[in-house]
Parts: C-alpha cells; sequence; structure tokens
C-alpha cells in the first residue's frame, strides 16, 4: 500500500512509499536520512518505532501510539505531543522543550537528560519514569 506523509501546516508531500503499515513507512523515511520535522503523524500507530536521534521539530504526534518507541535523543522541540502514548518508551535525552505534551502518557518511560523547558505539561502523566537529570520548567510541580 502507498503511505504517504505530509508537511502539518502545508500538507505538502515529504515522502511516499509502498509499505505494509504507516509504521514502516515512517522508518523507511528515517533509515534514508528524510527530515520528519514539521511532518503530520498524527492520529497513528508508531508503537516499537525506533527514531532515535530523528528531527522530530515541529511534528505533529498528538493522539498517536508511540508506546516502547525508541526515541533516544531525538528533537522533538516545538513539537504537539498532546494525547500520545509514550508509555514504556526510550527518551533518553530528549529534546522536548516547547513542545505540548498536555494529556500525554508517559508512564514507565525513560526520561532521564531529557529537556522539557518551556513545555506544556498539563495532564501529562509521568507515574513511574526515570526522570534523573531531566530539566522540567521552572514552574512545573509533578505529583510524587
Amino acid at each position: 500500500m502507498r503511505y504517504e506523509i505530509k508537511d502539518r501546516y502545508e500538507k505538502y508531500l515529504i515522502f511516499a512509499t509502498e509499505a505494509d503499515s504507516f509504521k514502516l513507512a515512517v522508518e523507511i523515511a528515517f533509515k534514508r536520512h528524510i527530515s520528519l520535522s514539521g511532518a503530520d503523524l498524527s492520529r497513528v500507530d508508531l508503537s516499537g518505532v525506533n527514531l532515535a536521534k530523528a528531527d522530530l521539530v515541529k511534528t505533529d504526534l498528538s493522539q498517536s501510539n508511540l508506546s516502547g518507541a525508541n526515541l533516544y535523543g531525538a528533537d522533538l522541540s516545538r513539537s504537539n505531543l498532546s494525547g500520545a502514548d509514550f508509555s514504556g518508551s526510550n527518551l533518553y535525552a530528549a529534546d522536548l522543550s516547547g513542545a505540548n505534551l498536555s494529556n500525554a502518557n508517559f508512564s514507565k518511560s525513560d526520561l532521564s537528560g531529557s529537556e522539557l523547558s518551556g513545555a506544556n505539561l498539563t495532564g501529562v502523566n509521568f507515574t513511574e519514569s526515570e526522570m534523573l537529570g531531566a530539566h522540567l520548567p521552572a514552574a512545573a510541580r509533578l505529583a510524587a
């Protein structure tokens, strides 16, 4: 099946390929060093995807399933991650600065060394997450 990845704002085509699933299309784009910055990846199943060190600046991942994903060192700054499921994911050293994380699920995820300054943390679930060395917004208050 043909899958297309489009820009979240202008809707122009970033990448297209034949693949068995949208998740595989995203992985193919990443392996081919296609920048996914600004892409519309909202409301899709990307569970278990490997996007370590990916450029995902200003990407729309809202309402997507990224449970168990490897986003080690990924740049998700200024992205829309609202309502996304990152449970059990590796976000070690990821840049989430200025991102909209409202109502996202990061339970049992590794956010150690991640950058969260300027991020919207309203309603975020960090239950049982590792956050050693994570840089949180100055006014952030997390439930124990």
